[in-house]
């Protein structure tokens, strides 16, 4: 028997895409097929909020405004989580019941229905009632319509969201305790950012070069295909997350929350056991001004490195 479990680990170590999940992950064909469906509720985030009505939408789809719905606008970062009755009062309002099935897309390759996805999982909605258009618009418009009919209102839902899982993310002094600090060996803080903004080389939506120390950089929209928007194979995602062990706890970080979020689907979606998010990621460390940060190719510079 003890035989049998070594030999289970060791496959679970060289082929982790074996064992991946991607079930939450749809294609248009399902989509059309639900569209009957009474307990739908499909929600559309764009990057450019205004092309809801301008460019259209899904029929029936319903308009979430990334900065507006998926961010605490009163907190030091607009993109901190915001509060599980503020959240629970969005779904409410768009019509979203306990046993609603909850359809995301986006225009960004995943990226911003992540965010939705993840503080869902974060409040404790029942996961397996929510999917995600693999490819967003550009999936949908291969063989259908969007339409700029404006989507009536629904019913107020009655969803009662939990408490936030404090499994599913950390606060930045947690970060510094336990990767600056202490490096905690069973720790890997990841960047999830463009790999020129880790290294300082170009500074977009943020006052300092540079990243956090410790972290290495994995790009998660690496991970989606540029042209589809669609998630590459799982052998793919796991190559590109080769350098995270699977055994560890595994911290990530991004600008505002939305890259982040779609790094810990895609590590969650391979079978990683332990992945938390940096509540108002790197806005909330570089506004700080006086954490530490790091430039360059290397997790950690000259005086981390002592």
């Amino acid at each position: 028997m003890k035989r049998l479990i070594l030999l289970f680990a060791a496959l679970l170590a060289i082929a982790p895409a074996a064992f991946a999940d991607r079930s939450f992950l749809v294609d248009a064909d399902w989509l059309a097929g639900q569209m009957k469906n009474p307990k739908l509720v499909v929600l559309e985030v764009r990057y450019h909020p205004h092309r809801y009505f301008t460019v259209g939408h899904i029929p029936g789809a319903i308009q979430v405004q990334r900065f507006k719905d998926l961010g605490d606008n009163a907190g030091r970062s607009i993109m901190l989580f915001p509060s599980r009755d503020k959240f629970q009062a969005t779904l409410r309002g768009w019509g979203i019941d306990n046993d609603s099935l909850i359809v995301l897309y986006d225009d960004s390759r995943t990226a911003l229905a992540a965010r939705l996805y993840f503080l869902l999982a974060l409040y404790g909605y029942d996961m397996s009632r929510v999917k995600i258009l693999d490819g967003g618009t550009v999936e949908w418009t291969a063989f259908n319509e969007l339409t700029q009919k404006p989507t009536l209102p629904r019913k107020r839902g009655t969803v009662t969201l939990k408490p936030a899982d404090r499994r599913l993310f950390v606060e930045w002094p947690q970060v510094y305790d336990d990767v600056l600090s202490r490096r905690d060996p069973n720790i890997v803080l990841v960047d999830a950012r463009p790999h020129d903004m880790y290294t300082g080389k170009v500074v977009r939506h943020a006052i300092q070069p540079g990243h956090i120390p410790g972290a290495i950089n994995v790009v998660s929209l690496d991970g989606t295909d540029a042209q589809t928007q669609k998630w590459l194979s799982e052998e793919q995602l796991a190559a590109l997350y080769k350098d995270v062990p699977r055994d560890k706890t595994v911290y990530l970080y991004c600008h505002d929350g939305f890259r982040m979020s779609l790094g810990w689907l895609q590590l969650k979606s391979l079978g990683y056991q332990d992945v938390r998010v940096l509540n108002g990621g790197w806005s909330i460390w570089d506004r700080a001004m006086t954490l530490p940060v790091v430039e360059g190719e290397q997790p950690y510079d000259a005086d981390f490195s002592l």
